[in-house]
């Protein structure tokens, strides 16, 4: 069950993230960032799944939450999508985190430069 619920591909709809389950004959919608979320609190970690929560709090505009996901990710790996550094930076900028966001913007800019050569 963990395993379909991290490859789930997801979409967003009024700014939540849902999947579809389906119940007997109809199809229940699942708000999977809750579900996401209560799993990574419990302590499981990967890449995937806190590039989800990320993206799915960042797409909310929850700015505090999206944050604090990337933040994890960044911790993990140092292999993160260009992407990325730019949205984190721009959730710590939204939360006042300001240093964190120009030290994310200045690692981005050392990446580009090293891939540009």
């Amino acid at each position: 069950m963990l395993a379909s619920l991290l490859s789930y591909n997801g979409y967003s709809q009024n700014s939540k993230t849902f999947t579809t389950t389906k119940v007997g004959e109809k199809y229940a919608y699942v708000n999977v960032t809750k579900t996401y979320e209560r799993v990574a609190e419990k302590g499981y970690k990967s890449i995937d799944l806190f590039e989800k929560l990320g993206n799915a709090f960042y797409t909310e505009l929850n700015m505090t939450k999206a944050a604090k996901w990337y933040g994890e990710l960044f911790a993990m790996t140092s292999d993160v999508k260009t992407i990325h550094y730019n949205q984190y930076a721009k959730s710590l900028y939204a939360i006042g985190e300001t240093e964190k966001a120009n030290t994310i913007i200045e690692k981005l800019n050392k990446r580009l430069n090293k891939t540009s050569k």
